[in-house]
């Protein structure tokens, strides 16, 4: 009996904990939900309205967070099922929003790519780092604060926000314009120098003690960036083709998490960002054949977790805190914006931005960003500034991220005033020029896609291929074709392809239904591209000319008549007879398909 009481005892011990631990983690359901009711209700009115979601989240987390009704949780305590219980967990949570929008960045450009942008990422970021910081800092030094303050300031406050600005460039379709490349160089730049700023305010507060050290930490992060770069182009490809062979979906979904996560925790350890590991494993990730697949599986991710990061931003502004004094932190920000604005407008036109673009660059650049608050925390603790200064430049910083959505949206209206080109470019960047243009898409590479491939080689056209078998991809890829892994049958995979501005999508998948899938989802994406599918049967060519194939081509068909040519040669017919014989059956054949296409379509009359 007590062996039994002792079990019973033990086992209502482990139901309590198991209760405990549901009511311990309530909480995470109910931030859940909050950021739920923003991104599925919130956003889609302000889509509707034509503003811009980062508006709504920002505006979201002054309101959930703890310093809007949080406040008033105390006298009413149902209120706390509406606001957001665990800032830390939001924080957490944002810094996974901003690794994977790096890497997104990331997959999107190439190493060749990111080399040809050297200019504006060392020149232009190298410049704005160095201008913004020195003038920031001189306006600290200048108003009385001690001069390791004031360094500390203007290298925080130097910084712009990555999350926002890149993502309002993509909202506004400038990301491949001169504004947007011109942004992301310097935005790049300053990811990098986030590390060699965490040492200085290391430096400054004692914590690292020497210049070597210095000189030893920078050495040991660029080592550490050349073993990524040379170790990961031999391996990344490798593994994503061994997972890629068993086609699961989920599988290389968890694969590419797991490449993201080792080289952001690498980067992390060598005292980089996280968001430069995971831009770097973009990078490696942009020269594999599964670029396509793994950027359309991680999209929604990242939409969710940039919300998250956009609430978190609005949680830092603090409206008491500035209704205590309504002047000076409104003021504070909106000089931060200008000053920057005006200095990072100089550079932009002596790195030969046109009048507009360089507007625009300037006033989209000019808020503070999400790496000062990572700086001010650091020189907090190395007790560099007091928790009244901190408290403040924080303000200061969170205030100018929530006034960039209106302000870029002005920046967007005065560029294009003072450019009118900017809003419709004449000629592509050389540097930035998509293979994905006037091209053909292959959708499915097996014997008779590689066939197709190598007439168009010979002919000098383009073609960009996509199929589902991993070996095969990477064997052509290996010869030099360009071929991608992933489902012609998704829209977005086809749009990544290029299909707005294909010539032709050449459906030759032998599944019947895939092929049906393929040619639906391009003639959606594209009613005018030119499609041209195999047919297994007489049947199947009907259901692919309904989809929108114009150009049909029967297995059987096709076959019987190479056969039925041979044939005739081999009873002694001379070649041009075989061959007139069989042109003649192809055109009876043809004629035949098109009355039946055509009554299958309601309409009548012979064909002509």
């Amino acid at each position: 009996m007590r062996v039994c009481r002792n079990s019973q005892a033990h086992r209502t011990g482990g139901i309590n904990d198991v209760a405990d631990a549901a009511i311990i983690h309530a909480p995470i359901f109910q931030d859940a939900a909050v950021l739920l009711v923003a991104a599925g209700v919130i956003a889609p009115i302000l889509f509707r309205l034509r503003l811009s979601p980062i508006i709504g989240f920002l505006c979201v987390g002054v309101l959930v967070g703890p310093n809007g009704l949080g406040r008033l949780v105390g006298a009413f305590p149902w209120m706390e099922a509406v606001v957001i219980a665990d800032q830390a967990s939001v924080q957490a949570l944002s810094e996974i929003a901003i690794v994977l929008l790096m890497f997104a960045i990331g997959i999107e450009l190439s190493l060749e790519r990111l080399i040809g942008m050297r200019r504006l990422v060392f020149g232009l970021g190298g410049a704005q780092m160095a201008l913004c910081g020195l003038a920031i800092g001189a306006i600290a030094y200048a108003f009385g604060n001690p001069l390791n303050v004031a360094i500390v300031a203007g290298i925080a406050l130097g910084l712009s926000s990555t999350a926002i600005v890149l993502q309002t460039l993509t909202e506004q379709g400038k990301f491949a314009r001169p504004v947007g490349r011109a942004a992301f160089g310097v935005l790049l730049f300053q990811d990098l120098m986030v590390a060699p700023a965490l040492i200085v305010v290391g430096f400054l507060g004692g914590a690292i003690g020497t210049f070597a050290s210095i000189g030893a930490a920078l050495a040991s992060a660029a080592i550490a960036l050349g073993v990524i770069l040379v170790v990961g182009r031999q391996l990344a490809g490798p593994f994503l083709r061994f997972v890629g062979s068993a086609r699961s979906r989920e599988g290389l979904v968890a694969a590419s998490l797991l490449i993201i996560l080792a080289l952001s925790m690498t980067t992390q350890a060598f005292g980089l960002s996280a968001a430069l590991g995971a831009f770097l494993a973009g990078l490696l990730l942009a020269e594999t054949e599964f670029r396509h697949e793994i950027e359309h599986d991680l999209e929604p991710f990242k939409g969710l977790m940039l919300g998250l990061f956009f609430m978190g931003v609005g949680m830092s502004v603090d409206p008491v805190a500035i209704l205590a004094d309504p002047l000076w932190a409104p003021l504070s920000a909106v000089g931060l914006i200008l000053l920057k604005a005006v200095l990072i407008l100089a550079l932009g036109l002596v790195f030969k931005l046109s009048r507009g673009a360089a507007v625009e660059l300037g006033l989209l650049l000019g808020q503070g960003g999400e790496f000062a608050f990572v700086i001010f925390a650091a020189a907090l603790q190395g007790n560099i500034l007091s928790p009244e200064v901190a408290e403040f430049m924080l303000l200061v910083t969170g205030l100018s991220m929530v006034l960039t959505p209106p302000i870029a949206a002005f920046a967007g209206w005065i560029g294009a005033r003072l450019d009118r080109s900017q809003a419709a470019p004449t000629a592509p960047d050389p540097m930035l020029v998509q293979d994905s243009e006037g091209h053909v898409i292959i959708a499915g590479f097996g014997r008779v896609g590689q066939m197709i491939g190598h007439i168009l080689d010979t002919q000098q056209t383009p073609y960009l291929a996509i199929d589902l078998d991993a070996e095969r991809v990477a064997a052509r890829r290996k010869a030099g074709g360009s071929v991608f892994y992933g489902d012609a049958g998704r829209a977005d995979i086809l749009k990544r392809m290029g299909l707005d501005n294909a010539r032709a999508v050449l459906v030759t998948n032998n599944d019947p239904e895939a092929a049906e899938r393929i040619v639906a989802a391009a003639r959606a994406g594209n009613p005018k591209v030119a499609i041209i599918a195999r047919a297994r049967d007489r049947a199947h060519a009907q259901r692919l000319a309904a989809l929108g194939a114009q150009e049909v081509v029967h297995e059987t068909i096709e076959a019987s008549l190479q056969m039925a040519d041979l044939t005739l040669r081999a009873l002694g017919v001379p070649d041009d007879g075989a061959r007139a014989i069989v042109e003649s059956e192809r055109l009876i054949e043809r004629l035949a398909w098109a009355e039946e296409t055509r009554l299958a379509n309601g309409q009548a009359g012979p064909a002509s």
